[in-house]
């Protein structure tokens, strides 16, 4: 599967999948030799797998959802007004970077100032370039919270790369939306790629506060049976996540479909668990339309 054009994320994302998209794209090629119907990404996040799939022109339509709101905002900004906010961007970049300007970029975006869904996208794109490992994290009130990241010449301002992602977000679905809900129209032809938050390896080793509602051990299990439902219904199914007997257990079904790979993540409050860690990746098998034959 060669590029037809290079589409790079626009935002830093814990667990962002760029390590991970030559199985991952290598497994589309295999099920889809030619284009996917719908494409569905249910936890977009920085959508790593999105943008490599719509610079290959490999689905026809496609839907991006999530439970984060900023999130969405900023890919719908980028959709319906990417030069305002390249100029929000600018503004931005513009203004010497140092502990207190991130401070107060940051107290905007919690204070919800400005009200311009442009400006507060533009916001969220500084702070992620400049925060801390670019992590997006909210605490329990859903108020942004990473500190600054010291970065000496992080690169705020990125028009090309903007444009870019623009330009594949067009006539995308964007939506905030729970996972089940989001998918719940896929049919056989169909391609949803779930990458939730991981299952813990560790009680140190957990980071799921991408959103106010923490996704639990139940949510994990619903998702689990959303798979299954999707796969009888002849849905092609594919899911990322850690390495551990709980998901092992969730997806054992799946079994002969389950294939582990490895990725380098730096975020562990354990510093002998950072680094090259194996991850599963989760396929299903749908069955195949029986041929009718003819007497």
């Amino acid at each position: 599967m060669q590029p037809r054009a290079d589409v790079k994320p626009v935002l830093k994302w814990a667990g962002g999948k760029r390590q991970l998209l030559e199985p991952i794209l290598a497994f589309v090629e295999r099920s889809f030799p030619d284009q996917i119907a719908n494409y569905y990404e249910p936890f977009a996040g920085g959508a790593a797998v999105f943008f490599a799939l719509a610079g290959r022109n490999k689905f026809e339509h496609a839907k991006l959802s999530d439970m984060n709101a900023d999130l969405i905002r900023v890919y719908l900004e980028l959709r319906d007004n990417a030069e305002a906010v390249i100029a929000e961007l600018e503004k931005l970049a513009a203004r010497t970077l140092t502990k207190e300007t991130y401070y107060e970029v940051r107290e905007e975006l919690r204070a919800k100032r400005p009200r311009k869904d442009a400006a507060r996208a533009a916001r969220l794109i500084y702070l992620n370039r400049t925060g801390y490992n670019g992590l997006y994290r909210v605490n329990s009130s859903g108020e942004f919270n990473v500190p600054y990241g010291s970065y000496k010449n992080p690169r705020v301002l990125d028009p090309p790369r903007l444009k870019a992602a623009a330009h594949a977000l067009q006539g995308v679905e964007l939506t905030v939306e729970d996972f089940e809900s989001s998918c719940k129209k896929a049919k056989r032809g169909d391609f949803v790629y779930f990458d939730p938050p991981y299952v813990p390896v560790s009680k140190t080793a957990s980071f799921a506060a991408y959103h106010s509602v923490a996704f639990t051990s139940i949510e994990h299990a619903r998702l689990a049976e959303t798979f299954a439902r999707l796969t009888k219904r002849g849905v092609t199914t594919l899911l990322s996540n850690s390495d551990t007997p709980e998901t092992r257990a969730l997806y054992r079904e799946f079994h002969p479909h389950t294939v582990t790979v490895h990725a380098t993540r730096a975020i562990n409050s354990n510093a002998s668990r950072r680094g090259r860690v194996p991850e599963l990746l989760v396929h299903s098998e749908p069955q195949k339309k029986a041929k009718v034959r003819s007497r």
